[in-house]
């Protein structure tokens, strides 16, 4: 299998879609078919929009159970770094902007799993990469759009 086709993630993040594909198949996809069948009693399905706009819900659904599906079974359980005072999957960083000097703090997480506005980026991003292997004290180079950034390790934290 290609390594586009792999999706990193950790293992509660998997149970989670797990979850999901669960509720979607079940709950959701029996109230959709509600959905259906209460605008098919409407009568004429070629002027109904209210048939129109349930199946268009259906196929949103099916849509959704499809890529959950595939995520599932492509998924690659990235295990938390274990490696003592550096930087890994799980690690919640504070790091200096060298040059604002402002600090923010950052957990590195699989792709599955970013989420920038949260502070969670993905080991796979410029920064995430950038990060990685490094230990306090550090001052590591993100070659990023607008330039080479520098920032500094200030903390480290495992999970």
């Amino acid at each position: 299998m290609s390594k586009e086709n792999r999706y990193k993630m950790s293992a509660e993040r998997l149970e989670e879609l797990k979850k999901e594909l669960i509720y979607l198949q079940t709950e959701r996809e029996q109230e959709v078919a509600e959905q259906i069948r209460e605008a098919r009693s409407f009568g004429d399905l070629s002027e109904n929009s209210e048939y129109d706009e349930a199946k268009t819900e259906q196929g949103k659904l099916y849509s959704k159970i499809a890529e959950i599906k595939d995520l599932i079974e492509n998924a690659v359980i990235m295990e938390k770094s274990d490696e003592e005072g550096k930087v890994g999957i799980g690690s919640r960083v504070t790091v200096k902007d060298m040059s604002t000097g402002e600090r923010e703090v950052y957990q590195i997480v699989g792709s599955q799993e970013a989420n920038p506005m949260e502070g969670r980026i993905s080991d796979d991003s410029p920064f995430g990469k950038g990060l990685y292997g490094h230990s306090v004290g550090e001052t590591v180079k993100i070659d990023a759009p607008a330039g080479v950034l520098k920032f500094k390790i200030e903390k480290i934290e495992k999970d």
